[in-house]
């Protein structure tokens, strides 16, 4: 298992996925975001909800924002819907995937 620089939990289970950060050879860097997973229909990929603020300069107020991001999820960390998580950017893994989940909160 390789340490992936993050103070994260490494996942109990162990993978084969090349796309994975502990068990392949996919680096992380950049951003690294708290989301709740919202769904988790398709393979190896979850849909998360970044909810974050935004300033309003004109009236020097903040609105409240919210973004999907998809997200590679590893078979070894397998996130399922409702779960709190925490995915840290990558490469881009296909055209819409640039985040991989790096551990499950409780």
């Amino acid at each position: 298992m390789r340490d992936i620089g993050l103070d994260v939990a490494p996942p109990a289970g162990e993978c084969h996925d090349p796309k994975c950060p502990f068990h392949g050879r996919l680096p992380v860097r950049g951003q690294i975001f708290d989301c709740v997973v919202v769904s988790d229909k398709m393979e190896n990929t979850v849909v998360v909800m970044r909810e974050f603020e935004r300033k309003m300069p004109k009236f020097e107020r903040f609105e409240k924002r919210q973004a999907k991001i998809h997200a590679h999820n590893p078979p070894c960390i397998n996130a399922k819907e409702g779960d709190r998580v925490k995915i840290a950017e990558c490469r881009p893994l296909s055209k819409t995937k640039a985040y991989v989940v790096v551990e499950v909160q409780k």
